[in-house]
C-alpha cells in the first residue's frame, strides 16, 4: 500500500508540472488534496463500474496496481482532450470510460482485473484548482460452481462406516454448505451428521438410506448438487406374521372354518426379503402373502415364515400357531325329559363336536319365566325343575356360544301337559285271533307315562310312554270285564285314567219276517245293539252263502252299529227263505235269522184279438186290435209272433218258438201297429196281458188277413182321364176348322153358321186392323197371318167384301188341371 501511495505522489507531481504550464492556473496548497478509499466487488464475467468523483474533472489519470506488486501503471488518462486507454486496459477486460464522468467501466470482468485502481482528478473552480485522489480496491468474486456429492460407499452395510463429500470446483470463499436427505417416504430433512462439505457416518443405519444432496453458497450465488442415493444394506429382521381376519388366542391365532385366511409376513430387509412358507415343516408356498381359501379344520397347525436376504445371504424366521375353529354338526338339540319318577322336569341340551366345544346355558325365554339362568357348560347342559311348580306351556331356551358363530344359535323347548284325558280303546287282530287294549295320552312334553290295570287294581303288563298296548289271546271269558289305564305327567300333580268294558256282540232286527211281491227290491235290517271291541255285521243268504256287495243282486250298506241288505228284483223261486245276520268280536259272537217271503202278483185278465189285418197290399205292416175279458189288475201287454211259413216253403210246425215283438205296451192301449214284415213270410201273432211279473193266458193265435178290394177310386180316376182326353180332342177339332175354313167351308158353317155380309170383314193383313171401323165393329184383330202355299205368290189385293171364303186365324188355348 505504501508503494502505491508513493507511485501516486509521483503521478501527482507530474500532474502539477503539467498544470503549471497552463496559463492563469492557480494551484492550491498541496495540503488541501482530497483522498478517498473505496472497496468495490465485481463478479467474474460480469460488469463493474469504478467511480472517480461525482462530476467530470478537468484532468484525470487512472492507474492500476497489481496485487502483490508495488508499482502503479497508468490505465487511462484525460488531459482535457478526451480519455486515452493504455495497453494495460486490454488485459483487464473490456474497459471503457463513461463520457459524462470519469467513471471506469469494465465488462466481462476477468480475475486479472482484481487489484488497486487509483484515479487522480484535477477540478477547476473559482477558488482555484482542487486535486482529488480515489483509491478503489477491486475484488473479483467467483460464483460457486455446481457441486457434486461423492459417497465413500453407495451401498454400505448397516453398522459400517461411510462418508459423503460435497465437491466444489470454483467459488470465492467463504463458501457455506447445506446437506439434505430425502428418505424412502419422500420426506426431506437436514443431515445432522454434516460438517461443512463432509458428512461422516461412523455407524451407518437403515435410517441413513435416502437421496443426499448438498447446497454450496457464497456472497455471489448458490448451487445445489444432483442427488446421490445411499442404499444401506440390512436385514432381514425377525419376521412379523399378520393373519387376516385377526383373531388372537392363548396359543396363537385362530380362524373359522370355511373362511378365507391370509397370512402376511413382513421382515424388513434391503434388498427386500424373499419369503418361503412352511406348514408343519413342509414348504407350501413362496411369497410374502400366503392365502388359504375356505380354510378347513385339517389346516390347523404351525405356520413358519422364512425370510432371506440374497445380498447378505442371511435368513430369519418366525412361527405362529393357527387353530381352525369349526362349529359342531347340525345345530343345538333340546329336549325335556321326566325326572324324579315323573314329578320333575329334566331340561337337556346338547351340541357336541366342534373346536372348541360350544358353551351351552339354559335360560327362560320370557322375562319372569320359571327359574333363572344357569351356569354355562361345554357341549351338554342339563337342568332339573319341579314339575308341579312349572306352568303349562312354559318355554325354555338353550343358548349356544362358539367362536365360529356369526349369529346367535339356540334351541327351545316348551313343557306341555297333554290335552284332555287319556283315551282307551280295544281292537282285535284279523280273524279275532288276538285282543289289543290300547291307551294313549299324546301331545305332552315330556311324554306321559301309561300303564294298564285290571278292575281290581292289579297292574297288567309294563308301563310305556305316550301310548300303551296290552295284547290278550281272544277268549269269551273277557266279556263283561273292565280294564283301567292310568297316566302320569310331571305337570299334573294327580294321575289321570280312562277305563273300558269288553262285551260280546248283541244283534236285533226290526222285522224278523219280511214279505214282498215278486220283482220288487226288499231291504233287510240288522242292528248291533252292544259290542266291544267293534265287530262287523256279516250277511248270509237263503243258501247259507256269505253275501258280498254285488250290484246286480245284492246291495250292502254298513254303518258302525247297523247294516242293511237289499235284495234286488226278488224272485219267488230263488229268493224266498231264511237269511242270517251275524257279528263276531274277540270276546264272543251272535247271529239272528230273518225270513223273506216273495209272493207273486195276481193273474191279469184274458185277452182276445179283435182285428189283425195288413194295412196295404205290400204286406209289410199290420194293424192289430184286442180286447180284455173279465176283471183283474194288469200293467201292460206283450205282442208275440211266430213264423208260420215262407213263400214256396212248407208250413212251419205248430210248436215253433214265440218271439216278443212289442213289449211294455201301456195297460190302457188296445191297438198296435207292427212294421218291418217280410211280404213273403206268413206270420202268426198272439197277445198276453201282464201284471208286473205275472203273465196271463195267451190269446188265441191269429194270422193277419189281406185288405179287401176297393174299385171306386179306379173308376173315378178313369172318368176324369176320359173327360180330359175328350176336351183336348174337341179343342183340336175346333182349331182345325177355324184355321181351314177356306178349304172346308161346309164344316165351318156347320159349327159356326153363315154370317151376314155386313158382318164379314177381311182381316187377313195386319194393316186391316187400323181404322175406326175395326174399333167400332168390336172385332179382335188377328195376331198372325197364315203363310201361302208353297209355289204360289201372295194375293195382290184383298178378296172382295161379301165373299164367304176368306181365311180367319184363331188361337184357342185350353189348360186342364187335375
Amino acid at each position: 500500500m505504501g508503494g502505491a501511495l508513493a507511485g501516486a505522489h509521483v503521478l501527482s507531481l507530474t500532474l502539477c508540472l503539467l498544470l503549471g504550464v497552463l496559463r492563469g492556473l492557480e494551484i492550491l496548497s498541496p495540503g488541501e488534496v482530497e483522498y478517498k478509499r473505496v472497496l468495490t466487488k465485481g463478479v467474474l464475467g460480469r460488469s463493474v463500474v469504478l467511480e472517480c468523483g461525482s462530476t467530470l474533472p478537468s484532468i484525470y489519470i487512472w492507474g492500476f496496481t497489481l496485487p502483490g506488486s508495488e508499482g502503479t501503471r497508468a490505465l487511462v488518462y484525460n488531459y482535457g482532450q478526451g480519455p486515452r486507454l493504455q495497453k494495460l486496459a486490454s488485459s483487464l477486460g473490456e474497459v471503457s470510460v463513461v463520457s459524462a464522468s470519469a467513471a471506469l467501466v469494465i465488462d466481462r470482468l476477468p480475475l486479472a482485473a482484481e487489484g488497486l485502481y487509483t484515479c487522480q482528478a484535477l477540478y477547476e473552480s473559482q477558488d482555484g484548482v482542487r486535486l482529488s485522489y480515489f483509491y478503489i480496491q477491486l475484488l473479483v468474486l467467483v460464483p460457486v460452481s455446481k457441486p457434486s456429492v461423492r459417497l465413500s460407499e453407495p451401498t454400505p452395510v448397516e453398522s459400517s462406516a461411510a462418508w459423503a463429500q460435497c465437491g466444489l470446483e470454483n467459488g470465492t470463499g467463504p463458501v457455506q454448505f447445506e446437506w439434505e436427505r430425502e428418505g424412502r417416504g419422500g420426506v426431506r430433512a437436514g443431515v445432522p451428521e454434516a460438517d461443512g462439505s463432509l458428512v461422516n457416518l461412523t455407524r451407518v443405519s437403515r435410517n441413513h438410506t435416502g437421496w443426499y444432496s448438498c447446497l454450496a453458497r457464497n456472497e455471489v450465488n448458490e448451487q445445489r448438487s444432483d442427488r446421490a442415493w445411499l442404499d444401506v444394506i440390512y436385514g432381514p429382521d425377525e419376521p412379523m406374521i399378520n393373519i387376516t381376519p385377526y383373531a388372537v388366542t392363548e396359543r396363537g391365532f385362530s380362524a373359522v372354518e370355511l373362511e378365507t385366511v391370509s397370512l402376511l409376513c413382513q421382515a424388513p430387509s434391503n434388498p427386500p426379503s424373499q419369503y418361503v412358507w412352511f406348514y408343519n415343516n413342509s414348504q407350501v408356498s413362496a411369497g410374502q402373502q400366503f392365502t388359504i381359501s375356505r380354510i378347513l379344520r385339517m389346516h390347523t397347525g404351525y405356520y413358519t415364515c422364512l425370510a432371506q436376504n440374497s445380498y447378505l445371504n442371511t435368513r430369519t424366521k418366525a412361527t405362529v400357531t393357527l387353530t381352525v375353529y369349526y362349529l359342531p354338526d347340525s345345530s343345538p338339540t333340546c329336549a325335556v325329559l321326566p325326572a324324579s319318577n315323573y314329578t320333575g322336569l329334566l331340561l337337556w341340551c346338547s351340541w357336541e363336536g366342534g373346536s372348541p366345544a360350544a358353551e351351552l346355558r339354559w335360560t327362560p325365554s320370557a322375562p319372569g319365566g320359571a327359574g333363572g339362568e344357569a351356569e354355562p357348560t361345554l357341549s351338554n347342559a342339563t337342568q332339573i325343575r319341579a314339575g308341579a311348580q312349572t306352568p303349562d306351556n312354559s318355554t325354555f331356551s338353550c343358548r349356544a356360544t362358539h367362536p365360529a358363530l356369526r349369529a346367535a344359535a339356540q334351541c327351545n323347548v316348551t313343557v306341555v301337559l297333554p290335552p284332555g284325558e287319556p283315551r282307551c280303546f280295544a281292537v282285535a287282530t284279523r280273524n279275532n285271533e288276538y285282543l289289543m287294549l290300547s291307551c294313549a295320552w299324546e301331545g305332552g312334553a315330556p311324554r306321559a307315562l301309561l300303564w294298564w290295570a285290571a278292575g281290581d287294581g292289579a297292574v297288567l303288563g309294563s308301563s310305556e310312554e305316550n301310548a300303551n298296548i296290552l295284547v290278550f289271546k281272544s277268549s269269551g271269558t273277557y266279556s263283561g270285564k273292565e280294564f283301567v289305564c292310568r297316566a302320569k305327567h310331571p305337570l299334573s300333580a294327580a294321575s289321570r285314567q280312562c277305563q273300558l268294558k269288553l262285551e260280546a256282540p248283541v244283534l236285533v232286527t226290526q222285522r224278523s219276517v219280511v214279505s214282498v211281491y215278486e220283482g220288487s227290491d226288499v231291504q233287510l235290517t240288522c242292528v248291533l245293539k252292544a259290542t266291544y271291541p267293534a265287530s262287523e255285521i256279516t250277511w248270509y243268504n237263503n243258501q247259507n252263502q256269505q253275501v258280498w256287495d254285488a250290484p246286480q243282486k245284492y246291495l250292502l250298506h254298513r254303518e258302525a252299529s247297523w247294516s242293511n241288505l237289499t235284495v234286488r228284483e226278488t224272485d219267488g223261486s230263488r229268493d224266498s227263505g231264511q237269511y242270517w245276520c251275524s257279528a263276531t268280536n274277540a270276546v264272543g259272537g251272535a247271529q239272528i235269522p230273518i225270513t223273506l217271503n216273495v209272493r207273486r202278483y195276481p193273474s191279469p185278465p184274458n185277452v182276445t184279438i179283435s182285428k189283425i189285418l195288413y194295412n196295404s197290399r205290400q204286406r209289410t205292416e199290420i194293424d192289430l186290435q184286442w180286447a180284455t175279458q173279465g176283471s183283474g189288475d194288469l200293467t201292460g201287454f206283450i205282442v208275440e209272433q211266430r213264423l208260420s211259413r215262407r213263400s214256396g216253403a212248407k208250413p212251419a210246425p205248430a210248436g215253433g218258438a214265440w218271439e216278443t215283438v212289442a213289449g211294455q205296451i201301456e195297460p190302457q192301449v188296445r191297438e198296435h201297429k207292427l212294421g218291418g214284415l217280410d211280404p213273403a213270410t206268413q206270420y202268426a201273432f198272439r197277445i198276453i196281458a201282464v201284471n208286473h211279473r205275472t203273465r196271463g193266458h195267451p190269446s188265441e193265435v191269429k194270422t193277419p188277413a189281406d185288405p179287401p178290394f176297393n174299385a171306386y177310386p179306379a173308376v173315378i180316376g178313369a172318368a176324369i182321364a176320359g173327360m180330359i182326353v175328350a176336351t183336348v180332342g174337341t179343342v183340336l177339332v175346333f182349331q182345325y176348322v177355324v184355321r181351314n175354313r177356306a178349304d172346308n167351308p161346309r164344316l165351318h158353317n156347320m159349327f159356326f153358321g153363315i154370317q151376314p155380309a155386313e158382318s164379314r170383314e177381311n182381316i187377313s193383313y195386319p194393316e186391316d186392323e187400323q181404322g175406326p171401323e175395326a174399333g167400332e165393329e168390336g172385332h179382335t184383330p188377328a195376331s198372325s197371318t197364315e203363310e201361302a202355299p208353297s209355289g204360289s205368290s201372295p194375293p195382290s189385293q184383298a178378296p172382295p167384301p161379301g165373299d164367304g171364303n176368306e181365311p180367319v186365324n184363331v188361337t184357342i188355348t185350353v189348360t186342364a188341371t187335375s
